[in-house]
């Protein structure tokens, strides 16, 4: 069973593009989605509230929008959340992968796979990309957020252009091209090449 690593930056279409990978039954890890899960365990609560301080509380559960403010505009504080977040995301994928040997792949989508250096982990990396004013207007609309915003939370982000190059498949996903092909057309190599 081949790990592909699938990422892209805020508002590339990553998501669309893992629900493509699941219609043709492939199991997809949605790593941000499992982050978010652990961030209200106990545990790792504690240790955010730590860090970030009460302020970051509403009605004594972790506000994800203080949090994001204060992470995003603050890298030290970004890497230390990380710290936090990523090895209890990490374990929790290694138990998942061990349901699905039977695959001929398996998916784990994240938005910061080669930010956090995961990307060595995988056998082939899917990278989903579309030009930067069109990633800004999906999330302003998606998130209703601002373009300051959505434009603090880019910089944190490697640049398309870097990304694409160290990915052994790159998904374009502005609004005229045609994502479900380019998509079935990696499933089948992913797939043959076991």
């Amino acid at each position: 069973m081949q790990k592909i690593g699938l990422t892209g930056n805020i508002g590339s279409g990553k998501s669309l593009v893992a629900r493509i990978f699941k219609t043709f039954d492939i199991p997809v890890f949605e790593a941000d989605v499992e982050a978010k899960t652990i961030l209200y365990s106990p545990e790792v609560s504690k240790k955010v509230v730590q860090i970030f301080g009460y302020g970051i509380l509403v009605d004594g559960s972790i506000s994800r929008k203080k949090l994001a403010n204060l992470a995003f505009n603050n890298p030290a504080l970004l890497q230390k959340l990380n710290n936090i977040i990523h090895p209890a995301v990490k374990q929790k994928f290694k138990q998942w992968a061990e349901l699905h040997i039977s695959k001929p792949y398996i998916i784990y989508e994240a938005a910061i796979l080669f930010e956090s250096g995961q990307y060595k982990e995988f056998d082939r990396i899917i990278t989903v990309f579309a030009d930067p004013e069109t990633r800004i207007q999906r999330v302003m609309q998606r998130d209703e957020v601002s373009r300051k915003l959505v434009l603090e939370r880019m910089k944190n982000q490697w640049p398309d252009e870097k990304k694409n190059a160290l990915a052994d498949f790159v998904i374009s996903n502005n609004n005229e091209d045609l994502l479900i092909p380019q998509v079935e057309n990696i499933h089948l190599k992913l797939s043959s090449s076991r």
